[in-house]
């Protein structure tokens, strides 16, 4: 959709109206003009132009509570499209939705692994290109990509320190070869703004929100912000340690978080016990990867396995334990359990309160909410999508 910049927008309030038209429902020009501080006339003004651009559409008129009804106006969904890409360190998955977060096509699945293969970053700009082609979706009509990956990021940089090396602004690299703009983020930071736009952490202040994936993430939301850190590489709970001599974790520590209670560490335990002679029904899982014993597992407690939900608990309590550490030092109001992880949430919460319970002051835990999350699996396919919407900036276009 071409946008022609007009001279009267006022210091992006065109911008800040379509973004909280796009976080939010049905709203009338007064309710936005009270969010946003802004006068009504200037907001009034602004929302006539997203309307004539076709970025938002009237909804008719709200019910009366006395004096004049209001009229109502909600974001376009096809006036423009998003590509979503959710990365781990063995796949990728790619998505295309509307500005109401839906699918416009398939979501659809791709192996690639991260660590140690240098065709990791032509492989996943010929994944992207391929959905976007095969999609229908015209380049023009999409907003740009959000991208969510593992490792050290420094969005700024658009530099991932861990993996997919461009020898330069990662950002860039992928735009010139998609010809759209590109936004990258830490897959657990993404998580963590799907749950505070659209999910269980929304219109809260104080959250952790717990990537459960093949590693176990976290994205930190302090006073309604998420929180990076200095260098922008807060939240790596994945490699708080648990013990001085446990497992090896792939940082070269010791008892590392991620080493003793991650779904890969899972799978691997979940191996060894069948290779030992555990009775589960698991068994068909000893010459998969670790990545389809992971899921294999979460399907397995679901279905009632005694030996995968045993499994599951023994993480859930480590994974409680960190909890308990971060707790003291951050007293959240809610902690989300969200990520690929989220399906097995109900069976890790028991183990999970249940070490928190046992390490944390009572008086912290006990005014600390534990969810698990409504977006679970998508929640980075989610969040990315927020990424580029945050970014968008109707003015530039």
């Amino acid at each position: 959709m071409e946008i022609k910049t007009k001279a009267d927008k006022q210091s992006g309030l065109t911008d800040k109206v379509l973004k909280h038209f796009y976080f939010n429902d049905e709203l009338s020009c007064a309710e936005v003009s009270e969010h946003l501080n802004k006068s009504i006339p200037l907001v009034a003004k602004a929302i006539s132009e997203l309307v004539a651009d076709g970025f938002v559409i009237e909804q008719g008129y709200a019910q009366s509570s006395g004096g004049r009804r209001p009229l109502k106006y909600s974001i376009k969904p096809n006036a423009m499209y998003i590509v979503a890409v959710a990365m781990d360190q063995l796949s990728v998955r790619i998505g295309l939705f509307d500005l109401l977060n839906t699918p416009a096509v398939e979501v659809k699945s791709f192996e690639l692994k991260l660590l140690n293969n240098d065709a990791a970053l032509k492989t996943l700009i010929d994944y992207i290109n391929k959905y976007i082609a095969g999609s229908g979706i015209a380049k023009e009509n999409i907003a740009g990509i959000g991208i969510g990956m593992p490792g050290f990021i420094n969005i700024k940089e658009g530099i991932n320190y861990t993996y997919l090396d461009a020898g330069g602004n990662l950002c860039d690299y992928i735009g010139e070869a998609t010809g759209l703009p590109v936004f990258i983020d830490n897959d657990s930071s993404l998580i963590a703004l799907a749950e505070q736009r659209f999910g269980a952490a929304k219109a809260q202040k104080e959250v952790m929100v717990i990537n459960l994936g093949w590693g176990i993430g976290l994205g930190m939301i302090i006073n309604g912000k998420l929180f990076r850190g200095h260098d922008g590489f807060a939240g790596e709970l994945s490699h708080i340690p648990l013990s001085e001599d446990g497992a090896l974790c792939n940082c070269g520590k010791q008892g590392c978080l991620e080493a003793e209670a991650s779904m890969l560490a899972v799978a691997e335990k979940a191996i060894a016990g069948i290779k030992e002679g555990k009775i589960s029904s698991l068994k068909h899982i000893i010459d998969n990867p670790n990545k389809l014993a992971g899921d294999a597992i979460m399907e397995a407690a679901n279905n009632g396995d005694h030996f995968a939900i045993d499994l599951l608990a023994e993480a859930g309590y480590k994974i409680g334990k960190a909890l308990a550490i971060l707790t003291h030092i951050m007293n959240p109001q809610t902690i989300v359990l969200s990520g690929r992880g989220a399906r097995v949430g109900k069976i890790l919460l028991a183990p999970i309160q249940q070490a928190m319970n046992k390490y944390c002051i009572p008086r912290l835990v006990g005014n600390t909410e534990l969810k698990v999350s409504d977006l679970g699996f998508d929640a980075e396919l989610v969040g990315a999508a927020v990424l580029v919407m945050e970014n968008y900036n109707i003015e530039k276009v």
